[in-house]
């Protein structure tokens, strides 16, 4: 099952996506695809609908996060060996753990904005898992996969300047309004289109810089899930940017840093696509 959220920013219709692509107005049974809706087991209730009943919501509009106001981002640093490698750091022997301001969260199509003094602008395409339900200390795998209610395309923007040389401090680098697109879907785990071995690739300006598979995670997701509840109480809603493989700029020769103008694609298998511009503040 695929589901969207399709509008002006603040005015999002949710939409189920059917067999054909068209979406589909389930306003009937939400209001928006939010922690509330996700925690009541709404996903479980759009499976009764018939598509072909709902009402279609006009294409050519904006298409916004599929989750609406999480309220966490957790982010997994250097959970791909390369990444890890090019970053110049030591493989991790447990998964380094940050987080974002929810105000990052944008739709996969809206520009991202170049902070002020910024001057290395990367990208980092990653797997993100949104959380269905509330979880506090969770023992088992079988736990953890209970607890995902899909899956979606994040870009981990950040400005290495900030994050490195800045005090050190990661969040300083990662967590600027509009660093965290999100979407085009929210695809549901047992949806045949995300089982495998996904590929994860990332294009600047048509050149291709990023390219991975989720079986080199160091850290899979049920095992970032356990290990994220072991320190904070998962909400509903939550999103988990888990990790992305190399090519970011900073690993390069010669980094190729993003700026104003730049434009970046961002797919990965079975969660479409995010195509973004960068522009100044």
């Amino acid at each position: 099952m695929r589901l969207a959220r399709i509008g002006e920013p603040g005015r999002e219709i949710p939409c189920l996506l059917d067999a054909d692509g068209t979406a589909r107005d389930v306003r009937e049974v939400t209001v928006d695809f939010d922690g509330a809706f996700l925690a009541s087991g709404g996903i479980e209730a759009l499976r009764a609908l018939e598509p072909s009943s709902l009402p279609v919501v006009a294409s050519g509009q904006r298409i916004g996060a599929p989750v609406a106001r999480p309220w966490n981002v957790w982010c997994i640093g250097l959970n791909y060996i390369d990444h890890a490698a090019e970053s110049k750091m030591q493989v991790p022997t447990e998964p380094i753990v940050f987080s974002k301001s929810s105000r990052c969260v944008v739709g996969p199509y809206d520009d991202v904005v170049q902070p002020r003094g910024a001057t290395k602008m990367d990208y980092e395409v990653e797997l993100a898992v949104v959380i269905s339900r509330e979880c506090r200390y969770l023992q088992t795998d079988d736990e953890a996969r209970a607890a995902i209610a899909g899956y979606a395309i994040a870009n981990d923007v950040s400005e290495r300047a900030f994050q490195m040389a800045s005090g050190g401090q990661w969040t300083k680098g990662k967590t600027a309004e509009t660093f965290n697109p999100l979407g085009p879907w929210l695809v549901t785990p047992d949806d045949p289109a995300v089982q495998g071995d996904l590929e994860l690739t990332l294009d600047v300006n048509g050149e291709r810089r990023q390219t991975g598979r989720l079986s080199d995670m160091i850290f899979d997701i049920p095992t970032i899930i356990r290990h994220l509840s072991q320190y904070a109480v998962l909400e509903p809603g939550d999103v988990i940017d888990t990790g992305t493989p190399p090519g970011v700029a900073m690993g390069m020769a010669n980094p190729g840093w993003i700026g104003a103008g730049d434009q970046l694609r961002l797919a990965i298998t079975g969660l479409g696509e995010q195509r973004t511009r960068i522009i100044p503040a």
